[in-house]
């Protein structure tokens, strides 16, 4: 019966062109709002470090990279080679580096620096980008509850007693938009964020796997060319 009649009020309230924007909602009752802005700011934070990491640090030509360090340690040149790696401090640089330091070692000790330098590097790839979906999940849980009080504060002015039917429909309007807003508040930071993971986590997923390939590049060239007596 409450529910009826709180959409009759609504209807009322919106022939009569009571149209009540996000600053009123927000004014009414900020809380949810505020913290979904502060998860907004977090979210916005981390999908712009994360994207911008990967954009710089991988913007070596991996494959044309390569094709140098293999001349210069075909031709017998690898203190060039690790000089060429030391020019940046780009990850592929790095673990190109970590084989070449190994270069005169055995093809077992090759692999091992080359894994070492690969574990602690992947997780920088990936870094953070979990986070985005308890982050998705946390949003849309607090634009619920700020959804739920809306609707409690909806519920209490068509109950309401001693008050005009115009300030009924006024609290109406505002409990309605607090829910609403909370609603679409909270749902819009989780799409966000699960569209950010989706790029992100392919894009991460991309870059470990040429970090990986490089490593096995690095591993057959060094063991093919590999001279135990020295460089």
């Amino acid at each position: 019966m409450r529910l009826v009649l709180m959409l009759a009020a609504l209807q009322e309230a919106s022939a009569g062109g009571g149209e009540i924007g996000f600053m009123e909602a927000y004014k009414k009752s900020p809380w949810f709002l505020t913290m979904n802005m502060v998860v907004s700011v977090v979210v916005i934070s981390i999908i712009a470090e994360r994207f911008l990491y990967q954009l710089t640090k991988y913007r070596v030509n991996s494959k044309e990279f390569f094709s140098q360090v293999k001349k210069l340690v075909t031709g017998n040149n690898i203190d060039r080679a690790i000089k060429l790696c030391e020019a940046s401090d780009y990850p592929i640089l790095q673990l190109v580096k970590a084989g070449l330091t190994h270069a005169n070692k055995t093809p077992d000790e090759i692999d091992a620096a080359l894994s070492e330098r690969f574990s602690e590097l992947k997780p920088a790839i990936e870094r953070r980008i979990g986070s985005l979906w308890s982050l998705a999940n946390i949003a849309t849980l607090i634009g619920l509850l700020g959804t739920v009080t809306g609707l409690i504060a909806t519920f209490a002015a068509v109950s309401a007693q001693g008050l005009s039917q115009a300030e009924k429909q006024r609290l109406l309007s505002l409990g309605i938009a607090e829910a609403m807003w909370n609603t679409a508040f909270g749902l819009g930071i989780a799409v966000a964020c699960m569209i950010a993971h989706l790029i992100l986590s392919q894009r991460a997923k991309k870059l470990a796997h040429e970090l990986e390939a490089t490593m096995e590049k690095v591993f057959n060239l060094l063991a093919i060319t590999n001279k135990p007596t020295g460089y």
